[in-house]
């Protein structure tokens, strides 16, 4: 079953278009990886599926689901299981990770869990995940490290269960270990989850994906997809760059 599906998606900001007919569809249980030269619209990409409202999109249709997903309102487009992993998370000081993740799934579930069993739920997706218990009292994203931010993020994904979750650049900023944990993170949430979600990565990099192992890995140049191809694809980015791709794009 398909997701998502994209099709001769054009979006532009204030200063120009980014965006030049872009297509592209992702499978349930399917791991996608885009990569590409900077400016070449992967977190434009990331931002309208999100519904960013400093976007608009020229052309092209997004279908999630069976929905036109550009008629959906960012809140609509998260309660209905569109997740977005932030680059660079914000700090939210004086609220829990237990109730800030709480009031999200509440919402995206229309329903008010009890505070039991949403501790009892969260508590055995941090068991999945490896993670401390304590680390639910926390406020959110208040103090942590690079590695602690990108773990919570995962930890959202994991408890809000999406069914397309977009990682815009998840990587940027971790270490070698907190890489790891990150990617065994998502590999773990992939391979439970009920039912699959569609995996939408965005990165420069090779070292993420050596642990993730997309199914797919895209270039994305000048607004368009020009190159696509299993996880070797990325291996042979990290040895000859994009210059080698300047005629397709």
């Amino acid at each position: 079953m398909k997701v998502i599906e994209i099709k001769d998606l054009c979006a532009r900001i204030e200063t120009g278009q980014i965006l030049n007919g872009l297509t592209l569809s992702i499978g349930a249980g399917e791991v996608h990886a885009i990569m590409g030269p900077n400016g070449g619209g992967k977190s434009t990409l990331a931002k309208v599926l999100a519904g960013h409202p400093g976007y608009e999109v020229v052309s092209g249709s997004v279908n999630y689901l069976g929905k036109d997903l550009l008629t959906m309102e960012p809140d609509e487009r998260a309660r209905a299981g569109v997740f977005l992993a932030f680059q660079y998370p914000q700090e939210i000081p004086g609220v829990s990770i237990l109730n800030f993740l709480r009031t999200a799934v509440n919402a995206r579930l229309e329903k008010d869990m009890s505070v039991m069993d949403f501790r009892k739920m969260l508590y055995e997706k941090m068991d999945l995940l490896g993670m401390d218990h304590a680390f639910a009292t926390r406020f959110v994203n208040e103090g942590f490290s690079g590695g602690e931010k990108k773990r919570n993020e995962i930890l959202q994904m994991a408890v809000l269960k999406p069914q397309l979750a977009v990682l815009d650049e998840t990587d940027s900023g971790l270490d070698i270990d907190a890489l790891r944990i990150v990617a065994n993170g998502v590999n773990t949430i992939v391979r439970n989850a009920e039912p699959k979600p569609a995996v939408l990565v965005i990165t420069h990099y090779n070292r993420l994906l050596d642990h993730l192992r997309p199914d797919f890995v895209h270039v994305l140049s000048k607004g368009r997809i020009v190159k696509s191809g299993d996880a070797s694809l990325a291996q042979e980015l990290e040895e000859r760059g994009y210059d080698w791709l300047a005629d397709a794009a």
